[in-house]
């Protein structure tokens, strides 16, 4: 084996090789071991230095610009989080509100019904007073009952309101039928049945403007930028005023 010649052009191939293992072998080198090879190829030793500086001093760069974009990130990742929390606790705390807001209608709303239900309780008393009148009262009182059954037999919000505009428009009728009728206009009963029904419409005329009110604090919640947006995500609707509609009298039977 010592005694093989090995060609020329092979030559540099296995001393690149052999360089590549050697340097495979060893991972690390000392100053001292890189300023003897640097001899060997005629490099001088200070340049060897110089090179061996910059490397390091690339490398601590280097090291310097990952641990300031990791920072980077960290920071961003912060920054995201603490909004996000602050954007869910400002959906939550508007979200709140027109819960809030919203409940506050429907309770003004179970005020109105009360009131309606009380004058509602009256309507039958006043119905059983005028069954002795004339033809007139009698057919005015039928109209009144039946516009009481259709107040309780409706359903929805808005059929109630329909019907209570109803009612109203009947007793204001019957009254003045009735009161227009000296022995009904004096009867004790009547009289008495009367001033019940004042209270309940002055109380109504009260809790309607309450519930009007409540109404148009959340509906300006609803609408109003940016809340609106939240409104819209969670399904929050408009709610209807209860505005007189001054329904047409029923009509007697000629």
């Amino acid at each position: 084996m010592a005694s093989q010649r090995i060609p020329e052009d092979q030559a540099s191939k296995v001393f690149d090789l052999a360089a590549r293992l050697y340097a495979q072998h060893n991972d690390s080198y000392t100053l001292d071991e890189l300023t003897q090879a640097g001899a060997e190829i005629d490099i001088p030793p200070e340049f060897v230095e110089a090179a061996l500086a910059q490397l390091q001093t690339e490398a601590a760069t280097a090291q310097q610009q990952r641990q300031q974009g990791q920072a980077r990130n960290r920071q961003l990742k912060l920054a995201g989080l603490i909004a996000g929390v602050v954007m869910l606790g400002a959906i939550a705390l508007t979200y709140n509100h027109l819960a809030t807001a919203s409940q506050q209608v429907d309770l003004a709303w179970a005020q109105v019904e009360n009131q309606f239900q009380r004058r509602a309780d009256l309507i039958p008393n006043l119905v059983t007073a005028t069954e002795t009148g004339a033809q007139r009262q009698q057919e005015l009182a039928m109209i009144l009952a039946t516009a009481r059954q259709n107040y309780l037999t409706a359903d929805t919000q808005a059929e109630k309101m329909a019907a209570a505009e109803d009612v109203t428009a009947a007793l204001n009728q019957f009254q003045v039928v009735v009161l227009a009728n000296p022995d009904m206009g004096n009867s004790q009963l009547y009289v008495g049945l009367q001033d019940e029904l004042a209270g309940t419409e002055n109380r109504i005329a009260t809790e309607r403007r309450r519930y009007n009110q409540a109404v148009a604090a959340y509906n300006q919640r609803v609408i109003k930028f940016p809340t609106s947006l939240v409104a819209g995500l969670f399904g929050f609707q408009p709610k209807p005023l209860f505005t007189a509609s001054n329904p047409e009298p029923p009509t007697l039977a000629p």
